[in-house]
Parts: structure tokens; C-alpha cells; sequence
């Protein structure tokens, strides 16, 4: 959809597809990096970063260097990625758990999470771990699955319940990720939106998961339509 993510529409929907690992991550970039101020130079963390595609994405576009971090794939395989994309200088594959990150406090000028930040964010003391190496005035930017009203253990719709169990719980509103964040006094949040192409988000992914999700994201569509994304920006005081 060039309309929606020009900067996406360049890339090989190919390269794209074969480092897939969820919702089109260089459209949740795009999005997320519309309310965020990256400038050449500055060191970004990618938190979760996956395959590696988002941190090639946010070195190409911004001339950011990238510390791409993740559990689940090891950094030689993403090494091997960046490699291949002409990035050895600019991004660094880095194999961390995220409570366990390896990195100077203050290091970094921006850390950005896609499709992540829920695994491990909703915890009451997380952020506070994080923000340490983050630079004061830096920014933090997240985007994740959301929902538009918040559930309890008695309301959860079947299909929700059916496909992501109790995982449906670490989907929140934007509202509930702003007031999260603000009560640690840690940071100010300058964004906790719905993006306005979430549901075009969603319905482009139902041809890259297994058949359980995708009767989930479509009986969620042709319904109340709880599925959303959330996205949250705030800067270090």
C-alpha cells in the first residue's frame, strides 16, 4: 500500500515475507517512526527486533545505527542478513534477553520495540529497567497488537480466548499503555494513539499466519473488531 507506507512500498515484498515473523514489520516501523524524531547519527536500540528487517529498515531511512537485539534468532543469522544488505557498519546483531540487555546505561538516543514490547513490557517495573539505557530526552517508541476496550477474565470473545489463551491478557489499549507508562514518572508520553491503519494492518497479515489466527483476526473483523495496534511514544525526563 504505497499510499499508506511509502517508505515500505520500496522494499522487496519478497525480502519482506521471507523474514517475516508477524504483522508486516516495516509497515508498524513506518507507523511508529511517523511520531517519533530520528535524526542520522543517533543510536537506536530495536528491541525484538526479530529477523533483523525493522533494523535495516530504520538504518536505510534515518542513517540511525542500529543495535538490533533479540532472543528467539541468533545474531549470526541476522548477521548474515545485515551482511547481505550492506549494513556491517551501521547494524549490529546483538542476542539478549530482554531483561538481561547488555548495554551502558545511557547509551542509547532512541529505543524502538515492534510487534515485542508486549511479551515483556506489561510488567509494573519494566520500564524503569529499560529507560536506564536511554539517554535523558531520549525516546522511547513501541507499537504492538492492541485491542479498543480492555477485556477481564469473564469477557474475553471465544475466538480470542481460542487462539492466544491468556496471551489475549498482554493485549492493551493505548490508553492503558499511556497510563502505564506515566506512573512510573520515568517519562512523558507524547503519543499513545490507534494507529489509523491498523485494520489495514491486520487484514494484511491473515495471508502469512496459520488458519487458527486467521479465523480469529477475521471473526474479530466481521464482529465487535477488539483488534487493533497500539502505539506509544514518550520521552525520558
Amino acid at each position: 500500500m504505497p499510499d499508506l507506507f511509502p517508505r515500505s512500498a520500496t522494499y522487496d515484498d519478497a525480502w519482506v515475507n521471507a523474514n517475516r515473523m508477524g504483522p508486516n514489520v516495516l509497515w508498524l516501523a513506518e507507523s511508529l517512526t511517523e511520531r517519533m524524531t530520528l535524526e542520522a547519527g543517533m543510536r537506536v536500540m530495536d528491541l525484538g527486533c526479530g529477523k533483523g528487517s525493522s533494523s535495516v529498515f530504520l538504518a536505510r531511512e534515518f542513517g540511525v545505527e542500529v543495535w538490533a537485539t533479540d532472543l528467539w534468532i541468533k545474531p549470526t543469522e541476522n548477521w548474515e542478513r545485515i551482511r547481505e544488505a550492506g549494513l556491517e557498519g551501521q547494524v549490529h546483531p546483538i542476542y539478549a534477553e530482554a531483561h538481561q540487555l547488555p548495554y551502558a546505561e545511557g547509551f542509547f538516543d532512541a529505543i524502538v520495540s515492534l510487534d515485542a514490547y508486549h511479551y515483556f513490557g506489561t510488567a509494573d517495573l519494566y520500564l524503569e529497567d529499560l529507560a536506564r539505557f536511554l539517554r535523558p530526552g531520549g525516546e522511547i517508541g513501541i507499537i504492538c497488537p492492541g485491542l479498543r476496550r480492555e477485556i477481564g477474565p469473564d469477557d474475553v470473545p471465544d475466538y480470542l480466548a481460542d487462539y492466544y489463551g491468556v496471551g489475549a491478557y498482554s493485549f492493551h489499549t493505548p490508553g492503558w499503555w499511556r497510563d502505564h507508562w506515566r506512573k512510573t514518572g520515568l517519562v512523558e508520553v507524547s503519543c499513545a494513539d490507534e494507529p489509523p491503519e491498523s485494520d489495514a494492518i491486520w487484514n494484511e497479515f491473515i495471508p502469512h499466519t496459520e488458519p487458527d489466527e486467521q479465523a480469529a483476526i477475521r471473526d474479530d473483523a466481521a464482529g465487535e473488531r477488539l483488534l487493533t495496534f497500539a502505539r506509544v511514544v514518550a520521552r525520558k525526563r
